[in-house]
């Protein structure tokens, strides 16, 4: 997969996509269309093979292709869930050092408070590069100090205690699961598939055999079409990368609405 397509805003990258299939459908259909007719129009139903060739084929490559978008969007449908738990998790954990006594629960706030401003505003950016974020690890390890540090000193202190430890655990597993998917995509091997099946496709485009100026316009179209469903397949790919990826925004609620709250 070529990650450097995600450095572009959204709207370049599908004018990209578009393009460039474009491009291919029409320089080959000049390069081709005198050869292919040399070689396959010998006989009378020869175009007539060729379109139903070129329609069984595009059923197919149409199945794999829409499995291949389901399969992009569940991925970032699953990962946008995981980052709503994380920030639930998160709200649930403030809420919780909120019940402790002075200092600690200043001490856990203010921990809580400058993890989340590190994940929103330094991990965040990170994830869209493709790069894991390690700093948040140290920021985690002080909170667990800090809150080991509590002696519970009666029954309701210990619940706390315990209830926090809790949610902290449950919060660290959430947070490793996020990062786990921040390098996760199709296969590679999904993506050479895709790539040759839109070639094949332009390429028996090349073969039929019509007047030149209806030839131009069905390969203009089908190649266009084949470039904005695979930019489309391609920008859901990698949920955390590019533009259209998932976003710090519940994170962001959390920290507004509740951190943020005198």
């Amino acid at each position: 997969m070529f990650y450097w397509i995600y450095n572009y805003p959204t709207w370049e990258m599908g004018v990209l996509f578009a393009l460039s299939f474009l491009v291919v459908g029409l320089v080959g259909l000049f390069l081709f269309r005198s050869l292919f007719s040399k070689w396959i129009h010998t006989e009378r139903r020869a175009n007539e093979l060729v379109g139903v060739a070129l329609s069984s084929f595009s059923v197919l490559y149409g199945i794999l292709l829409g499995l291949v978008a389901v399969g992009a969007y569940q991925d970032f449908s699953n990962i946008s869930d995981l980052v709503t738990k994380e920030a639930s998790s998160l709200a649930g954990l403030y809420r919780d050092a909120s019940q402790f006594p002075e200092p600690t629960r200043t001490v856990l706030q203010r921990d809580l408070k400058t993890y989340t401003r590190y994940t929103i505003d330094k991990a965040w950016p990170l994830q869209r590069r493709g790069i894991v974020p390690t700093g948040g690890s140290v920021l985690m390890g002080k909170l667990f100090d800090d809150l080991a540090a509590f002696s519970p000193t009666d029954r309701r202190s210990e619940v706390i205690f315990a209830e926090a430890f809790s949610r902290l655990n449950n919060y660290t597993e959430l947070r490793r699961a996020r990062l786990a998917q921040v390098t996760t995509g199709l296969p590679g091997v999904l993506w050479w598939v895709v790539g040759i099946g839109a070639f094949l496709n332009i390429v028996m485009v090349w073969m039929l055999d019509m007047e030149i100026h209806v030839h131009v316009i069905l390969a203009a179209v089908l190649s266009l079409f084949l470039g904005v469903v695979v930019f489309l397949v391609a920008a859901m790919d990698y949920p955390f990368r590019g533009a259209v990826s998932v976003g710090p925004d519940a994170i962001e609620l959390v920290y507004q609405s509740l951190m943020t709250r005198k």
